[in-house]
């Protein structure tokens, strides 16, 4: 599966994507905001992640669409981008995303997200988006912000971080469809 922006291209990971991913997560300014995964970060890692990610690609219906956000122009994953726990009952799913540091602050986290949000809402008819961010990372949450969503509570020292072993408090939002104004590209 494909989406495509003007300057990224979301698609299903393949094993070919296992070095780029390892060198942009291998990072502890970018692991420490994610929940599962490891600091250091090995190829090998990447290898066996992506191979967990190939068999979700397959399943019918699908529940998680996790993307490598590839740059078009550098022909490479620079990061990571995700619908998981998709409930097609309760028309709703959550999102995640990452970016190696040397995509910060190039809005590229705004143009996969929109990317996102308009596959979730359009071609998937979800309700409801929801996603989580530890308390510390303000840059996430106002990405989010800038979409519509809105913070909607904590779950105090909800989560173990993998890759820093500590124990995070994590701010939950949430995005109706119905108050979603998609932006001109």
């Amino acid at each position: 599966m494909k989406i495509k922006t003007r300057r990224l291209i979301l698609r299903d990971i393949n094993a070919k994507d296992a070095r780029s991913i390892a060198e942009n997560i291998n990072n502890i300014n970018v692991s420490r905001w994610l929940l599962v995964v490891p600091y250091p970060y090995s190829l090998k890692d990447a290898k066996v992640w992506i191979s967990s990610q190939r068999k979700k690609q397959k399943e019918k219906p699908r529940t998680d669409y996790t993307f490598g956000i590839e740059s078009r122009l550098e022909r490479r994953v620079i990061g990571g981008i995700g619908l998981h726990k998709v409930d097609r009952y309760n028309r709703k799913g959550e999102v995640g995303y990452w970016l190696g540091e040397n995509y910060w602050r190039q809005g590229y986290g705004s143009e996969a997200l929109r990317a996102v949000i308009d596959f979730a809402f359009s071609r998937l008819k979800l309700r409801r988006l929801e996603a989580g961010v530890f308390v510390g990372n303000p840059s996430s949450g106002k990405l989010l912000e800038k979409f519509g969503f809105k913070r909607e509570g904590i779950k105090r020292e909800a989560c173990k971080c993998k890759a820093d072993s500590r124990v995070k408090s994590e701010y939950i939002y949430g995005l109706m469809r119905r108050e979603y104004k998609p932006r001109a590209r």
